[in-house]
């Protein structure tokens, strides 16, 4: 069982050492999981885009409701199963296929509600350089470039800073934007490790797409094992809302 370290500081080394653990202990079924995901994620999209050369009226409509809903939906499930078993797996049990598979409603909807919040929180930024960039670009256009760096850096540190949002709004109890606080004051003191943590997930990212592919059934939960095995670091080794449990059930 994983445990948060005593300084408070995103140990990497140790988050890659930990996930690479946990994936091993059920490695099948991270791999299937991962492997129905993407079957599920591949179809909605074809059916999302429905060539309209084909087909005409309002079934085309239909279909790309059907296929954006059904991706979303496939999305939140994918989310809630890897973070389901690979916080199973870290705490020393073997997660069989039902961890991973079974759906729960108050979960996913957490999950969607704050990453709507936080989708709005870079719209929101993003207005904003907007605006303050059309006012300078009035008094002079080399000022426009100024509120599109800030813009940029403020991005790139929220990006990093909400790297766990998905951990918070499954396993603990917060409300939308105080999800995205709570994100902030537990990164920001090892935000350079995260960033770190970031670019070893993307390297194994990397090395699985250019083993044809077929790597990324391998990498992509290897990347969320050690992803899960960083939040337990920097938030804790506690599941606030029962996610775990068959019958968990909170509010919004």
């Amino acid at each position: 069982m994983t445990t948060a370290p005593s300084d408070g500081r995103l140990h990497v080394l140790r988050a890659v050492e930990d996930g690479w653990s946990a994936f091993t202990k059920a490695p099948w079924s991270f791999i299937l999981f991962t492997l129905l995901v993407g079957i599920l994620s591949v179809i909605f999209q074809l059916v999302a885009n429905a060539p309209s050369t084909y087909i005409e009226g309002p079934i085309v409509i239909l279909l790309t409701i059907t296929g954006v809903i059904g991706s979303v939906l496939i999305n939140l499930w994918g989310v809630i199963g890897m973070v389901r078993g690979s916080w199973i797996a870290l705490e020393g049990t073997k997660p069989d296929f039902l961890d991973f598979s079974r759906w729960d409603g108050s979960a996913a909807g957490r999950l969607f509600v704050r990453s709507i919040a936080l989708n709005i929180v870079f719209l929101v930024i993003l207005a904003v350089g907007l605006g303050v960039a059309f006012g300078l670009g009035q008094l002079n256009e080399a000022l426009i470039w100024l509120p599109g760096i800030i813009t940029l850096v403020l991005f790139i540190y929220l990006s990093v800073n909400q790297m766990f949002l998905p951990y918070v709004a499954l396993l603990e109890q917060h409300r939308p934007f105080e999800t995205i606080q709570r994100g902030r004051d537990a990164v920001d003191p090892s935000w350079w490790w995260v960033v770190l943590l970031l670019i070893v997930d993307a390297v194994i990212i990397v090395i699985g797409t250019i083993l044809c592919g077929v790597g990324l059934l391998v990498a992509a939960p290897v990347v969320a094992c050690i992803t899960t095995a960083a939040y337990r670091q920097l938030f804790g080794t506690t599941d606030h809302t029962g996610l775990l449990r068959s019958d968990a059930s909170t509010t919004l």
